[in-house]
């Protein structure tokens, strides 16, 4: 048992283990779009589908873990997730075909949505019993782990593509899905019976799933044709709330979360700085494999500085629980980001792309973080699982705006036209989170 007055340490390594289970999976495939495109003769706007899938299946997968989590203990969500990461990675690795790989995604996508919300579940419990109002050491802890592992994804992703071709990268999973089950297995607290005897919003998962995926799915390919998705979309949304507001046991309560503006503001930064983040980890990093003319394993390494600077900066200000200064800093530094690749074309130095990701990695690390912060202290204690796991949507929802900007500027190939176009893009998407980030008057 652990000792009063303390966090628990053996709940920390499945929380982290569990946690970098998206991100390696995310930062990886940076590296792997262009092979991948080659093995089954397609360009960038289907290998797109392999970003889309896995962020299709979290966005939606998150908040309704995190609410089962809520319901049913972050143990037996923690481990059935993780065990299906481990089957996605096999199916991936051994995938014949473009649409299997995909599939793989979307599998791996729902796996890895268990383990954050039961990691912010164990630590709201932990902070419960020991009287830590806002333990930010482990919320520290937990950040800099997802940003290692982004620094150490694409270096990663290059060699092991080197070594045996893009099949490695999904083989990965497999260890590291035995370790979380291991870990899981012996250090997770059971759940008591009490907390079974609570129901499930069915009806509102279902609406709020088809509400997303719809939405998502226009906004990857958005053409006039295409007009039924938002069509359907925002009629599902209407029923959702309508759902919502009527049942005694709401899969998201929204008359909690319409009174908390706070809250409301933390989601829409998330998917603002989000856009930029990964447009960059997948935009950039395509340009500099095609349109740069670099191999998989000179790209892996030349996006360390973006994630390195990332790990550095959550490590220098992650004690710090104040939140407002890091994301009007962040959101600056991300003004700045984006308009940096309006000056690099195919002779550019590589000392001048090597400063592009120091200085699009620092807001990484600072809006994460304080997101991360913001929303501990904001979400209702009840529901830290669904709230953490809607905070995560907002991250994916950001990422597949990230994967279909990159798609409708690359669709020609990862041309430097096309990185300038995405860059006018991210200014406009920095400019909107300034805005968003200098008006919260609630961040003081």
């Amino acid at each position: 048992m652990s000792e009063a007055g303390r966090f628990d340490r053996r709940l920390i390594a499945p929380m982290v283990v569990g946690s970098i289970l998206n991100p390696i999976n995310s930062s990886m495939l940076a590296v792997a779009l262009i092979p991948i495109g080659v093995a089954f003769s397609v360009g960038p706007a289907q290998t797109a589908w392999l970003i889309t899938g896995l962020y299709l299946a979290t966005a939606v997968g998150q908040p309704v873990i995190g609410r089962l989590v809520d319901l049913f203990g972050p143990r037996s969500l923690y481990l059935i997730g993780t065990a299906t990461v481990g089957v996605a990675g096999l199916l991936g690795a051994l995938a014949p075909t473009l649409g299997v790989l995909i599939a793989s995604r979307v599998l791996l996508g729902f796996g890895t949505s268990a383990a954050y919300p039961a990691s912010m579940s164990l630590i709201r419990s932990e902070a419960d019993r020991t009287g830590l109002e806002t333990p930010a050491g482990i919320l520290t802890i937990l950040s800099i782990s997802n940003q290692v592992i982004a620094v150490i994804g694409p270096t990663l992703g290059g060699l092991l593509i080197g070594l045996g071709g893009w099949h490695l990268i999904f083989t990965i999973n497999v260890p590291l899905s035995l370790a979380c089950l291991i870990l899981g297995s012996l250090r997770l607290p059971k759940t008591p019976r009490t907390r079974l005897k609570l129901q499930l919003d069915y009806a509102g998962i279902l609406l709020f799933a088809t509400s997303l995926v719809t939405i998502m799915l226009f906004l990857t390919e958005p053409r006039a044709s295409r007009w039924y998705l938002p069509v359907l979309g925002v009629a599902c949304a209407v029923a959702f709330v309508l759902v919502e507001l009527r049942v005694v046991e709401p899969f998201i309560n929204l008359r909690v979360l319409g009174g908390n503006r706070p809250l409301i503001a933390t989601y829409v930064r998330q998917v603002l700085a989000y856009v930029i983040s990964y447009s960059f980890l997948y935009g950039f990093a395509q340009w500099l494999e095609e349109g740069h003319a670099l191999s998989a394993a000179t790209t892996g390494l030349l996006m360390l500085p973006l994630s390195g600077a990332a790990v550095l900066i959550t490590a220098l200000t992650g004690r710090n629980p104040r939140v407002r200064g890091k994301l009007v800093a962040g959101s600056i530094l991300l003004l700045v980001a984006g308009a940096l690749p309006l000056f690099v074309d195919a002779r550019t130095a590589l000392w001048f792309l090597v400063l592009i990701g120091v200085v699009a990695g620092i807001p990484q690390g600072l809006n994460g973080l304080a997101n991360q912060n913001a929303l501990y202290r904001q979400a209702d204690p009840a529901r830290i699982g669904s709230s953490a796991g809607l905070l995560r949507t907002c991250t994916y929802l950001g990422a597949l705006i990230a994967a279909a900007a990159n798609a409708h500027f690359f669709a020609s190939g990862a041309t430097t036209p096309g990185l300038h176009e995405l860059a006018w893009f991210l200014l406009v998407i920095a400019t909107l989170l300034t805005a968003v980030t200098l008006t919260d008057r609630s961040l003081a």
